[in-house]
């Protein structure tokens, strides 16, 4: 047998008994076979053939009493190690696994308190079984590109048993079978141990199960290989308590490949979804468009392959999601739409109703009912009241009480004073409707709130068969209009502000009276302005909107694009919902969808929609017909999006709520309309649902809980939710109307395509004449052919792809940068383009490494070719002199293809990067808006998701709101299921869009404000900056801390950073020793100087500075790129330099390094670029990449370290932040206390005087406080150790602080003094104290002597008295005394 158990490790429960320990201590478990149905055990053990019986039987004894077993028989084996091999062998062929299964498989329950430690013997019996069949179990070949899986095994023998479900999984249950989906994967390749820690999550949505084993050597790797994401997977294996991981897990003994069926829509015609919320809807909706995911996750493509023609997008008020919605479309219509937060503005409050041609002194019926409830369809009328009003006068009146027929609810008695004695003998309903109809005639009817008055009267009217179309006014509109300044309008808030006499409010006749004193105001007020007859009022109202306070909760509304025009006007709608309309919501106005209509198709929306709540409330016919005519398609969705009715008591019955659809339904019939059935799509399948809950739950939604089975339906599941309208309805509804909808709507691209530039006048012959100045001026008048073929090559490309003013933007903002007096880093890949070198935009010189003369521009590009000796960038090459004039030779060229930039014949679109100095920043936007105009300048917008980290506190709170306990994998689940849903909105912290003079930003997409601020001055585009960047230009403006530090530096010393040699070599010897600096091997800063330089202070990389040692600035570049990239150095370039021994130099640091390299070998330089491009994105080689790389002579370390990387950094953005890092070290080396002071200032974080500016002995025990606190020092401590790094460092080069002083002192800034070695901090540098009162109290002390620490305070309100006294401790203000007040004593001497 290959491995043996050591009995006590098996059954570590017997170390509680000591001499039977020391009994059995050499005693090993070679077989065991297990019976659950007696509860016995038999055991074979090598070891015990010497053992006295009765020990064995100690043994038996104390297992059963143990582990609560009946029986427990112990074999010795005999000596002879065959028939010990023969004994395994047969035990494992004919017993096979099923008779050796750990006792927890059959069934057993452990008594004994240990079964629950993660010492327990049954916990660890999966080793036997694992060890007796190892002959017999073969580990199958991963399962490569099997989608469906077809039941191929992954790892041991097929799994073939029933699964159970996840969500029963109990940790006494050992060996069990479970089916379900991988979601997360963790493996750990442990290689210092050559093995692997294998862990991957499943979920069959009863729970989740982490699947976590240790295997030596190569024996997990099947499982490595073989598990995907996504994948389904039968796994058997045994349940255990993990104690690194803190949860129950399933160890695997075998894993199978299932057969993940995807659901399918099998109706013979589709239908289209016209109504689906994706996650770009606010933390409310979880449906998927990301071009990446499969029709598994992206609705977009499962649509597609159900082979629906077409699909909406309408998220709540938003367009966000358009342009991956777009991406993810190959044969399907997108339909581009939103569900706008709709108010109606203009006519959701008509003052008079039907057609009323009656002037204002004729006979009006002012009439008031009072009921026994609010919804008419179960309510009836207990009291009609009515006067006649002529002329401003009441001249008849009718009032009677109604049967209702019931007992009246006590708080319609209290209401109204109405008793059920009242009523008795009261006319019936019918009666009653009929004496007040007679009493009306054909006169026009008045109530205040009519719709509620007329909806009672008309209902009654349709019960008896009563004709009824009596026009009415409603005096609660005009009150609305006419009297703007009233926050409300019941009827005696008005009549009091109207000063109408007092009156009994609730009882019909009364109000009836009110309603008639009420109209002659509101008539004078209309007759002054004009109008004279009832027909004239509404016209008016519609010009009124807006002006009152009456609020207006807002409804949902379908607005599709129908073509390019009407996806303008959407972009158009949505913009202005968010500049101009914004109040919790986007709000869209219908007289502004009105004013934008072209194109746009309308559709009527939910149970929220304007024409829902309207059916809902009860208006009457003709005012429903008249909701419904605005609209192009009305809709209806499943009974079950509306459930939320009958638990509210809305209405009391589902078939109510078929009832509303049935009316929707006839309206349309009526109207010529389509009526389609739509899902309001939220989540795309129903076990999704669980992750909207937590979502709402997290917004504090009380009945986020409460299910709503709004996921995506296929085409058969939708007929039969509205099976109850009939077959032929049902069709039409689900398939034939959708479709029509679809139909009407133009293929449409929500950005238009290619790339649409600003312009700058003649900004391609400027930028000819810009590069071939500079070239003659480094280069001659005939420069060397090699500058001439690439400034060629490079401006052929950019101009015949319209880039020249991408190039031209970026270097007028980097000249306007530097006429101020700050230079400007680039970043990415712009340091690629000679044109840009030339034309002023980088200082990273692309061409090879090369001399050049600055006087006789005699240039040397084979020296740095010779493989004698090659170099990378020019700045390593050895001093030389012109061998034409004898000047000193400039040394130049970091040689970088300019395909990195923008690939071959100019297929990338440029992305220009810049690195303006923060003090700056601002000032740059500024001339952005200054080159471009003010409207064609956006902030390049972003959208912040739910991250995973935050998705993890809201499961837990939700788990803990509802109590209930979920295993960990569960818990990550439910985390991974609630991310990448919208938080919120924001802006690129230095992007800038710039839209072409002759288009509006509504070409291409729609604007807001970050984080919907309607108080923010600043707009940002409304799409996510990068789905954009192929289309616009954006200028990418960072503010970086580098540049300032350097204006700091040149001022503070008068040295131009330009000038800064790149080969000095003190500055290069910082880099692996830090003797230049005056110490050396130091315990703290360890032996480079690289700390407080940029890209290289920290830990991180001074350790990799300490590995590697570099020499030379190319190196220095390269290690750059091993910083930056993602696998690159840890686990990849660091174990071929430090262990094979691989030269730095041949290390691949970043992108470019891989095309050169391949170049240089023969291969084809497209082929080179190709595999690079891979390679630097994570990707591996491509197909047949490792067999041509191989044919050229490429290492087999180089192309495995090829196949590590993750992510690649550019070698232009490594040499331009490493020429900023280096003249910074310069000034470390050469003109410290300006660094220091320069550092202080800008770059250091968290600095505070108390620690720092009080000496050494200070600083360093502040340091040793928080290295003692290790993981858990805070953020704001781990700067501060940072910070106190260079402060132990200044100290230990022989440097002071100098004591804060008011009036030396600057407010922001450390002041050098040279004579004394010494640093006076700024007044920032006391804890705490902003800049803003730093700055304060540096201009109040300006041309004054303060008397006392009392005067300062006084004179400083934004310094708090906790920082006057923290000023004090500094010493800032020296002997002053605390008060104003003259000692008496010092008067008289």
């Amino acid at each position: 047998m290959p491995q043996k158990i050591p009995f006590l490790q098996m059954f570590a429960a017997l170390r509680q008994w000591t001499e039977l320990s020391n009994g059995v201590e050499g005693w090993f478990i070679l077989s065991a076979a297990i019976d659950k149905h007696s509860r016995s055990a038999k055991v074979m053990v090598e070891g015990a053939s010497g053992a006295g019986p009765n020990l064995i039987v100690q043994a038996e004894e104390a297992l059963c009493r143990a582990y609560g077993l009946n029986s427990v028989k112990i074999e010795a084996a005999p000596d002879v190690e065959e028939k010990i091999v023969n004994q395994e062998k047969n035990i494992a062929d004919k017993e096979g696994p099923e008779e050796l299964e750990p006792l927890e498989d059959r069934g057993f329950r452990n008594v004994d308190c240990e079964e629950k430690t993660v010492d327990n013997a049954f916990a660890r019996t999966e080793a036997i079984r694992r060890a007796a069949l190892q002959k017999s179990a073969r580990i199958a070949a991963p399962v490569k590109g099997d989608k469906k899986s077809g039941g191929k095994a992954i790892f041991g023998k097929p799994v073939t048993k029933a699964p159970t479900p996840i969500g029963e999984l109990e940790l006494d249950m050992g060996m069990v079978v479970v089916e379900g989906d991988v979601f997360a994967i963790d493996n750990r390749e442990l290689k210092k141990r050559g093995a692997w820690v294998v862990a991957f999550d499943m979920t069959d949505y009863t729970g989740s199960i982490r699947v976590n084993k240790f295997f030596p050597g190569e024996e997990g790797k099947p499982l490595v290989d073989g598990i995907k994401k996504g994948m389904r997977v039968k796994v058997q294996g045994r349940l255990n308590m993990d104690r690194f991981y803190g949860d129950m897990v399933l160890e695997p003994v075998a894993v199978t490949a299932a057969e993940k069926k995807m659901k399918e829509d099998t109706a013979p015609e589709k239908r289209v979804e016209l109504h689906l919320h994706t996650t770009m809807s606010t933390m409310d909706a979880l449906t998927s468009v990301g071009p990446k995911l499969g029709p598994d996750k992206n609705v977009v493509k499962r649509a597609e392959a159900w082979g629906h023609p077409a699909i909406a997008i309408t998220d709540h008020g938003v367009a966000q999601s358009f342009p991956d919605a777009w991406h993810s479309s190959k044969k399907i219509k997108i339909l581009y739409g939103v569900e706008a937060y709709f108010i109606n503005d203009v006519d959701d409050r008509v003052a008079v109703h039907g057609e009323a041609d009656a002037p204002f002194d004729g006979e009006i019926v002012c009439f008031d009912i009072e009921t026994t409830g609010l919804n008419k369809k179960y309510e009836v009328i207990i009291e009609i009241g009515a006067v006649v009003l002529k002329n401003g006068e009441i001249t008849d009146a009718f009032n009677t009480f109604v049967s209702p027929g019931r007992i009246l609810p006590p708080e319609i008695i209290r209401l109204t004073g109405i008793t059920d004695e009242m009523l008795e003998g009261a006319p019936s309903q019918e009666e009653a409707l009929r004496a007040f109809l007679a009493f009306a005639g054909d006169r026009p009817l008045a109530a205040h709130n009519a719709d509620f008055d007329m909806g009672f009267i008309a209902a009654g009217c349709r019960k008896y068969g009563i004709p009824f179309r009596s026009p009415s006014v409603d005096s609660l509109i005009l009150a609305q209009n006419l009297l703007p300044e009233l926050g409300k309008y019941k009827l005696d808030i008005v009549a009091e502000h109207l000063r109408l006499p007092a009156f009994n409010h609730h009882r019909a006749s009364d109000d009836a009276a009110t309603v008639a004193y009420m109209l002659p105001c509101f008539f004078k007020k209309l007759e002054a302005a004009g109008y004279h007859n009832l027909s004239e009022i509404n016209p008016y109202m519609t010009t009124l909107r807006g002006k009152g306070k009456a609020k207006r909760q807002p409804k949902h509304l379908i607005v599709l694009a129908k073509n390019q025009t009407g996806l303008r006007n959407l972009y158009k709608l949505i913009s202005l919902s968010h500049l101009e309309h914004f109040k919790r919501y986007p709000i869209m106005p219908k007289s502004l969808i009105n004013a934008s209509r072209e194109g746009l198709i309308l559709g009527s929306a939910c149970e929220a929609g304007e024409l829902f709540r309207a059916l809902a409330d009860g208006r009457d016919w003709e005012e429903l017909k008249r909701i419904a005519s605005w609209y192009d398609y009305l809709e209806i969705q499943p009974v079950c999006n509306n459930m939320f009715m009958l638990r509210r008591g809305m209405v009391r019955s589902e078939e109510e709520l078929r009832d509303f659809n049935r009316d929707i339904v006839r309206l349309g019939e009526e109207l010529g309309k389509p009526v389609c059935a739509t899902g309001d799509v939220h989540f795309l399948d129903p076990e999704d649902e669980i992750y909207r809950h937590i979502l709402l739950a997290s917004k504090g939604f009380e009945d986020a809980d409460e299910d709503l089975p709004i996921y995506f339906r296929t085409t058969d599941e939708m007929l039969r939710e509205f099976a109850y309208l009939g077959e032929k309805k049902a069709y039409e509804v689900v398939v034939a109307n959708t479709n029509l909808i679809a139909s009407w709507c133009d293929p449409i691209e929500p950005l238009p395509q290619g790339l649409f530039a600003p312009k700058l006048e003649d900004s391609d012959g400027e930028l000819k004449r810009l590069v071939w100045g500079k070239a003659h001026e480094l280069y001659g008048e005939n420069p060397p052919q090699v500058v001439v073929d690439r400034i060629e090559a490079e401006l052929g490309d950019i101009i015949r792809c319209k880039y020249d003013v991408i190039y031209m933007s970026a270097q007028k903002l980097v000249q306007n940068s530097l006429e101020h007096g700050y230079l400007v880093g680039s970043r990415g890949s712009v340091g690629s383009s000679l044109v840009a070198f030339m034309s002023g935009i980088t200082e990273v010189n692309s061409l090879p490494a090369h001399y050049r003369c600055p006087k006789c521009k005699h240039t040397d590009f084979d020296y740095a070719r010779d493989p004698d000796h090659p170099f990378g960038c020019g700045a390593d090459m050895p001093d030389a002199l012109c061998p034409v004039c004898g000047t000193k030779y400039a040394k130049d060229g970091f040689n970088i293809p300019f395909e990195t930039f923008l690939g071959f014949g100019g297929d990338k679109v440029p992305d220009i990067d810049l690195n303006f100095s923060g003090e700056y920043q601002s000032s740059a936007h500024k001339y952005t808006f200054e080159l471009f105009g003010q409207t064609h300048v956006f902030r390049a917008g972003t959208i912040g998701t739910v991250a995973e980290k935050t998705a993890f506190g809201y499961v837990k709170k939700y788990l803990e709101e509802k109590g209930v306990t979920a295993s960990k994998a569960e818990e990550n689940r439910l985390a991974i299921g609630c991310t990448g849903v919208k938080r919120t909105t924001g802006q690129h912290p230095g992007g800038m869009v710039v839209i072409p003079q002759d288009k509006e930003i509504y070409d291409f997409c729609p604007v807001q404000h970050p984080a919907d601020d309607p108080n923010s001055d600043i707009v940002t585009t409304h799409f996510e900056y990068h789905s954009m960047e192929s289309n616009l230009l954006k200028l990418d403006m960072l503010g970086h801390d580098d540049p300032t530090m350097i204006r700091m530096l040149e001022d503070l010393t008068g040295v131009n950073a330009r000038e800064i040699p790149l080969d000095d070599k003190d500055t290069m010897s910082l880099f692996s020793s830090s003797k230049v600096l005056g110490y050396e091997d130091d315990k703290v800063l360890g032996p480079t100087g690289g700390a407080a330089i940029p890209e290289f202070g920290t830990s991180f990389v001074r350790g990799m500075l300490e590995e590697t040692q570099p020499n030379q600035f190319d190196i220095l570049v390269r290690l750059s790129g091993f910083s930056h990239g993602t696998d690159v150095w840890l686990g990849n370039a660091r174990d071929l330099i430090i262990q094979q021994g691989i030269p730095v130099g041949q290390a691949i640091g970043c992108r470019d390094d891989i095309m050169l390299f391949l170049i240089s070998k023969g291969m084809d330089p497209k082929r080179s670029f190709k595999i690079m491009e891979a390679v630097r994105k994570g990707r591996g080689l491509p197909d047949g990449a490792e067999e041509e790389m191989k044919a050229a002579g490429v290492p087999d370390w180089y192309i495995g370290s090829c196949k590590k990387i993750a992510y690649l950094f550019p070698k232009a953005h490594a040499v331009a932040y490493v020429m900023m890092a280096f003249r910074i070290a310069w000034f470390k080396v050469h003109r410290p206390l300006a660094f220091y002071a320069a550092y202080f200032s800008i770059r250091a974080k968290a600095f505070d005087e108390a620690f720092m500016c009080r000496g050494m002995d200070v600083c360093q025990k502040k340091m040793r406080e928080i290295v003692a606190k290790d993981k858990e020092a805070t953020a704001v401590e781990q700067d501060m150790l940072t910070t106190l790094e260079v402060c132990y460092e200044f100290y230990l080069r022989g440097f002071q602080f100098d004591r804060m002083d008011l009036y030396k002192s600057e407010a922001v800034r450390f002041t050098v003094d040279e004579e004394r070695g010494a640093l006076r901090p700024p007044f920032v540098s006391v804890a705490g104290l902003g800049e803003t009162a730093a700055i304060s109290l540096a201009e109040q002390r300006e041309g004054k002597r303060f008397i006392s620490i009392e005067e300062v305070s006084a004179a400083c309100p934004k310094v708090s008295k906790t920082h006057i006294q923290l000023l004090k401790e500094a010493g800032a203000f020296g002997g002053l005394p605390e008060t104003s007040q003259m000692d008496l004593f010092s008067m008289f001497g």
